[in-house]
Parts: structure tokens; C-alpha cells; sequence
């Protein structure tokens, strides 16, 4: 392997089959702009292999089995300086695990039967500070949470803080829309969209999209079907 370029994404691929580590490796490694830095099977010790490798995005496997994906990525985000962003790979679009993953700083999902394209895209994405959230893994994930009794009164709460417009704008970020669709629907520019989203990752101290719609399912500000 190559050295890869100053402005390659880094990708370090974790996933204990082996092979889905080599397909995924091969399938990244054939994409411009893309160099796959490192692979490993198992989350254990995963904090010094980042520490090495410096990858800029984590393909993380949920379930591993000494150290799974959850507690691997807890422990990267609380590593010093700016962690990778984390894609969490499962083979179940209902896995239990997913809200918590997202909870914990994962800044998307992808299933492992998801196309080459789909994988690609989603690495592209993810490196450029966007969050990913597979369709069906949504759906499973919004259904999940719903049956869930109970509702977090410091969420709901901590809303507070955000102005009229800021919360039409998270309502529409939860619903999977984009910026320029955001921007379409709310009449204002592409740019005050991407300024508002800033301001309420700021104002609540999440990291990025995936969390700011964890909050607004798990504040009550959006519900399914609406």
C-alpha cells in the first residue's frame, strides 16, 4: 500500500470477519480520494491503533467480541484533540445497540448488505463533518425509540435555549432533510440554514446532525409520522 495523499480520507476499517474488512478494503482502496490506513478485528486496543493511524474515518463494526463497536467508540471520543468520525456497521436493521451507538457519538450508520456506492458515498460524507443515518435503519431506530416509556424531561429542556426559528429548523434536520431542502421549505438561504444548524450544535453541545436528531426525537419536539 501506497503512502496515500496529504488529502486522502483515512479510513481505518474495524470488523472482526475478515472478509468484510477485505472487501471492504479493496472497495475503498480502488476510489480517488480515498486510502484505507489500517484494518483490525476487534475494538481492544482500539485507542492506540487511532492513536498511530490517525484515520480520519472509523468503519466500526457494532458487534465484536471482546470489545464491540459501543465501547470502542466511547473510548475514541474521549481520546485529546479532534476523534474520527465513526460509521457504524450492522447487519440488522433493528439492531438494539444503534441508539445507543448514536447516543455515544457515532456520527452515522450503515448496514453491511449496503451497496459499493452506498459505502463510498457514506465515507465521502461522513469525512466532510455530515451525518449518516441509513433509511431503513431510521425507520427501525424512530420505531424503537417510541416504544420506549419513557421521555427525558432534561432533553425537552434543554431545548429551551433555541430560538422559534432554530427549532423549525431542528424539526426539519430530524426529518432527514438537507440543507438545501431545509432551505427550500423555510424560504432562506442555503447559508442561513448551515448558520442555524451551527448555532444549535453549539447552543446544545452536540457534535453533529445524527445527535441533533436523537435530541429532538428524545426531547418529544418530533414524533414519527408527523
Amino acid at each position: 500500500m501506497g503512502q496515500p495523499a496529504r488529502d486522502d480520507i483515512r479510513v481505518l476499517i474495524v470488523d472482526d470477519q475478515s472478509m468484510i474488512r477485505g472487501g471492504f478494503e479493496a472497495l475503498l482502496n480502488a476510489q480517488d480520494g480515498i486510502e484505507v490506513v489500517g484494518t483490525a478485528s476487534d475494538g481492544a486496543g482500539i485507542a492506540e491503533v487511532v492513536e498511530e493511524l490517525r484515520p480520519d474515518v472509523v468503519l466500526m463494526d457494532i458487534r465484536m467480541p471482546q470489545v464491540g463497536g459501543l465501547e470502542a467508540t466511547r473510548t475514541l471520543l474521549e481520546l485529546p484533540g479532534t476523534p474520527p468520525r465513526i460509521i457504524m456497521l450492522t447487519t440488522f436493521d433493528a439492531d438494539e445497540y444503534v441508539f445507543a451507538a448514536l447516543r455515544a457519538g457515532a456520527s452515522g450508520f450503515l448496514l453491511k448488505d449496503s451497496t459499493p456506492q452506498e459505502l463510498v458515498q457514506a465515507v465521502r460524507v461522513v469525512a466532510e463533518g455530515e451525518s449518516l443515518l441509513a433509511p431503513r435503519v431510521t425507520r427501525a431506530l424512530i420505531a424503537d425509540f417510541v416504544a420506549r416509556p419513557e421521555r427525558s424531561q432534561g432533553a425537552e429542556a434543554s431545548l429551551s435555549v433555541l430560538t422559534e426559528r432554530e427549532l423549525d429548523v431542528l424539526r426539519l434536520v430530524a426529518r432527514g432533510l438537507a440543507n438545501r431542502e431545509i432551505a427550500e421549505s423555510l424560504v432562506m438561504a442555503e447559508q442561513t440554514v448551515k448558520t442555524h444548524v451551527s448555532r444549535i450544535l453549539g447552543k446544545l453541545m452536540l457534535r453533529d446532525r445524527t445527535q441533533l436528531v436523537v435530541a429532538a426525537y428524545e426531547s418529544g419536539l418530533v414524533r414519527p409520522g408527523e
